[in-house]
């Protein structure tokens, strides 16, 4: 017979599920042999956006099949304090912090390379696409559809739940904590590539009148062969990195 477990979900997972579930323990029958990652998918919530489950107590994995009477309490990411003992649900970090964008993201595609992320964003990779690179590079899934994080292959994820990019670059660098690893104006904003400093002399004849005689400092990529310097725009965006990593510095 199907069992009846109890959930319990905390936190920001409580915004997947319906109203009526969220904040409180709920009972819920479960499908013949689900594992929790079956049962707290069919709940609403995508696999990528959990951090620990435990069962009646104890820590377990994605696998556990869930028997008749079983207690499931299932948390996000923690900041406030050390699960280091316990059981998390994925195998490992990925080693390097790299990330691939849906269609929806690529105002955050674009900061997240101003602070130095190699992030992967083409506004007409299909899901099949996205979940086919991050799973062939180790890349960190980024997207507003909670379906699409829900994928089996996808082992690395985060839902984005601002609407704008600059509050999304916020939201991303809280929750991983990416404060202590950006690399500002290492890559292009365009295409993704590494930028290498040049000097003027090099690049002299591609600059515009006014900008080869008020800047002495300049970039370019190899990539897409765009020239970077520290013009306005660069000081906007020197603006928001400040910001960006002011709480780390203080």
């Amino acid at each position: 017979m199907p069992a009846t477990a109890t959930f319990r979900f905390y936190e920001e997972l409580n915004d997947f599920l319906a109203p009526a579930r969220r904040g409180r323990e709920f009972s819920c029958r479960c499908a013949r042999a689900a594992t929790t990652k079956h049962m707290i998918e069919a709940l609403g919530v995508p696999h990528t956006e959990v951090e620990l489950v435990l069962v009646n107590g104890e820590s377990v994995g994605f696998e556990r099949v869930l028997g008749d009477g079983d207690r499931v309490a299932v948390y996000p990411k923690f900041e406030a304090f050390d699960v280091t003992p316990l059981v998390r649900v994925r195998e490992r970090a990925l080693r390097e912090t790299r990330f691939v964008a849906d269609a929806h993201l690529g105002g955050l595609a674009h900061l997240l390379r101003m602070t130095g992320f190699d992030t992967l964003y083409d506004n007409h990779f299909a899901d099949d696409e996205i979940v086919r690179i991050a799973a062939a590079q180790g890349r960190i899934v980024l997207t507003r559809d909670r379906e699409l994080l829900k994928r089996r292959t996808v082992t690395h994820g985060c839902y984005v739940r601002a609407q704008r990019s600059e509050l999304q670059l916020r939201e991303v660098f809280d929750r991983l904590d990416l404060a202590g690893t950006v690399r500002p104006f290492t890559r292009c904003l365009s295409c993704n590539a590494l930028l290498r400093a040049v000097d003027k002399a090099q690049i002299a004849p591609r600059l515009p009148p006014a900008v080869r005689e008020r800047y002495e400092r300049f970039a370019v990529c190899d990539g897409c062969e765009r020239v970077f310097w520290e013009g306005m725009h660069w000081r906007h965006m020197r603006e928001m990195v400040d910001a960006l990593l002011a709480p780390a510095l203080s």
